[in-house]
């Protein structure tokens, strides 16, 4: 459509000049618009390469430290090339053998005897020379056999009959023993050998046990443990300080056909006495925690998730944050604004170096809060001012604005492990008991039910208070599952394991 310009009065050729103005500024802020959106695919397409690429540890490391100058001087390089001439003529020589890693002592030995070939009858022995080798016996089956006698009194009119009795067994009148059961549960949840390539290897000796039948020799041992389970729970529920955290689990549900369920474990874990809970739940929502965290009182430690709020704010409780979390945050940043990103990580760093000076010193809980005060209370100060300050000048949106509203929203929960000299600056102890879980959903995939989703739940709980306590969890379960239907309920802490432990230590000594 042809306009005549010069036909048009000035208010008409004004309106024209409006509209196209208008025009070309909404066409310049789709194209900015449109700029932002691809600037912002790219940061994500980038942080997602480095999550599943890079290395999977979280530290910030200055780039500034690893930068070499372009221009070296030629005595520098003259003195470099001496260095490597010496290196090269070093290497040259034949080094000697450190020598063999020394064999434990607490392993069987068994002593070949090698003897000179030939005829030695008019020779003496002088003396020999021994070699250690470390040798491995594959895990073997065998079949236990009880014989048990029975004798009868002489009287022929009313003979009384005595026979010697079974131990108490996890599955009567089963087959397996407690040493096979205590195999079966560790391999998979503690090694992740999912129970169908345990199955593959009862084959390849000629056994043949129906996987169903295993599947129900889960069951009645979980059963059996569930007191020792009952109490762990109960435990947990009465320490002081708590860090909590939950992972995903896909469960099989009858009521969605060919669709898994996405459930939860959700786990507690008691930094001062090292004890940790799994309890499944088909949820996420805060609801989930109810059995734990309904009555708790004392310090609770999480990560950013909405639904711990309610809980941290109740009377009683302290709130504690995870500045692992917040870091997570500003190292997701750097991308979007690397000045202000690295600046807050190399606070962050600081801190932790604090940390670091506490393990090494191995200070008690009054110094570690005396040194925290004196160099980490600063830090926080002052990283505090910067944010506030700098979250004034910043996009909402973008992805140092999200970094900055985490932090800053959680201020006081993340200040809050200057409290007290046994509180931890992050999360990262629950969320290493958490670690064998995903390990486990990489084999075996799901679990079967709601039910053997909490049996697997149970499972994690004892085997990860044996990883805590630094002990054998098959030599453990084997114990218990041996002892648990003959000791009495007040006695029932005596198997945990860090208990055993000590038990065994006594024992031999």
């Amino acid at each position: 459509m042809e306009i005549d310009l010069e036909n048009l009065s000035k208010q008409e050729l004004l309106a024209l000049l409006t509209k196209a103005q208008k025009t070309i500024s909404k066409q310049e802020s789709e194209l900015n618009t449109e700029k932002e959106k691809s600037a912002e695919l790219e940061r994500q397409v980038k942080l997602l390469q480095r999550m599943k690429f890079g290395q999977s540890r979280e530290r910030f490391e200055d780039p500034d430290q690893t930068k070499l100058p372009l221009d070296v001087d030629p005595e520098v390089i003259q003195e470099q090339e001496e260095v490597i001439k010496q290196e090269i003529t070093y290497s040259r020589t034949k080094k000697k053998h450190p020598g063999r890693a020394k064999l434990p002592d607490h392993l069987p030995v068994e002593e070949v005897h090698i003897y000179p070939e030939g005829d030695l009858s008019g020779m003496i022995c002088i003396g020999k020379e021994i070699t250690d080798i470390l040798d491995y016996i594959p895990s073997s089956f065998k079949i236990k056999r009880f014989i048990r006698y029975k004798y009868a009194t002489q009287d022929k009119d009313n003979p009384q009959i005595s026979i010697g009795s079974l131990p108490e067994r996890i599955i009567d009148k089963g087959i397996p023993s407690e040493g096979l059961l205590a195999t079966i549960l560790v391999d998979k949840y503690v090694d992740h050998l999912p129970l169908y390539r345990q199955k593959q290897r009862f084959s390849r000796e000629n056994i043949d046990i129906a996987s169903s039948t295993i599947d129900g020799w889960i069951v009645q041992c979980m059963d059996a443990l569930k007191p020792l389970y009952e109490s762990f729970f109960l435990d947990v529920q009465n320490k002081g300080y708590l860090q909590v955290d939950e992972t995903t689990i896909k469960v099989l549900d009858e009521k969605k056909k060919d669709k898994s369920h996405l459930g939860y474990y959700w786990v507690y874990h008691a930094p001062i006495s090292k004890l940790v809970i799994f309890n499944y739940s088909p949820t996420r929502a805060s609801s989930a925690a109810l059995p734990v965290l309904q009555n708790f009182k004392g310090y609770l430690q999480t990560d950013g998730y909405a639904g711990y709020k309610a809980y941290g704010n109740k009377s009683g409780v302290t709130h504690l944050g995870c500045w692992a979390h917040a870091r997570r945050e500003f190292e997701r940043a750097l991308d979007n604004d690397k000045t202000r990103a690295q600046h807050v990580l190399v606070e962050i760093q600081k801190l932790y170096a604090v940390e670091r000076q506490v393990k090494e010193q191995n200070l008690t809980p009054d110094q570690i809060k005396e040194l925290r005060l004196k160099e980490s209370l600063p830090i926080i100060n002052e990283l505090g001012k910067y944010m506030f300050t700098q979250m004034k000048l910043t996009l909402p949106k973008s992805q140092i604005g999200k970094a900055f509203a985490y932090s800053q929203t959680r201020w006081d929960n993340l200040s809050a492990y200057l409290y007290n000299g046994n509180l931890q600056i992050d999360n990262n102890l629950v969320e290493n008991a958490i670690r064998p879980v995903a390990l486990g959903r990489k084999n075996y995939l799901f679990a079967g039910s709601h039910d053997a989703a909490q049996r697997a739940a149970m499972a994690y709980t004892f085997f990860a208070n044996c990883k805590k306590h630094d002990v054998n969890p098959y030599q453990w379960l084997k114990y218990v599952l041996e002892n648990i239907q003959s000791i009495n309920h007040k006695n029932i802490t005596d198997l945990y394991p860090h208990n055993y432990k000590t038990l065994i230590i006594d024992a031999v000594e």
